[in-house]
């Protein structure tokens, strides 16, 4: 507590964590607006593949290009870095900081293996000329996909920030609310694959 706040009394303490409560309340809701907006920007990408999945302008559709155990390892590596995730938060609640930084490193690294498997498998289709610019299900496919890894890339440097916060600042309770918004963030993103891997995947394997 600071001295100011301590000359102050226990009134303006009771106004200042009152405050702190304000903030974290809008953060909060902050945060849900914009899972919802998200929500709304691939169930968009979802529908425009489902009608465009069809539109391969005499090119190869999902059944000649996706390879279904290289994109089921990818959907394990995911899966695996929401359970690590989880772990993160039991080990905030322990208020273990190393552990906490354990965790966070290994959903990063599974998080960057995923990306980089996704980055090669695209790397591939555009290497073999069935690049966004073939057709309209290739287009699809790319803009859904794509916006997936993006939002992965964005969680990684988010992890990355708080990372270097927890290591230069501690356990702060600011630090534990952004980790809970962290790994529901990353949650998100894995359903969202769930989503992706059936829809996209396996659906167009069969």
């Amino acid at each position: 507590m600071s001295r100011a706040a301590t000359l102050a009394g226990p009134q303006h303490v009771g106004n200042h964590q009152h405050g702190h409560g304000q903030d974290a309340a809008k953060v909060s809701l902050g945060f849900w607006i914009y899972l919802m907006t998200d929500c709304v920007l691939f169930a968009t990408l979802f529908a425009t593949y489902a009608v465009l999945q069809g539109n391969t302008f005499g090119g190869p559709g999902a059944k000649e290009l996706f390879s279904l155990p290289f994109v089921l390892v990818e959907t394990l590596i995911l899966l695996t870095s929401s359970f690590t995730s989880g772990l993160i938060l039991v080990a905030l609640q322990a208020r273990k900081r190393q552990l906490v930084l354990l965790w966070l490193g290994v959903t990063m690294a599974l998080g960057a293996a995923f990306l980089s498997m996704e980055l090669y498998e695209f790397n591939e289709l555009i290497h073999e000329g069935n690049s966004w610019q073939r057709s309209g299900f290739l287009s699809a496919f790319f803009t859904l996909v794509g916006t997936h890894g993006l939002h992965i890339a964005t969680g990684l440097l988010w992890a990355a920030v708080l990372g270097f916060m927890i290591i230069r600042r501690g356990l702060t309770p600011m630090a534990g609310k952004r980790l809970i918004l962290f790994g529901l963030f990353w949650h998100f993103l894995d359903i969202v694959w769930i989503f992706i891997f059936t829809f996209v995947y396996l659906m167009g394997a069969l």
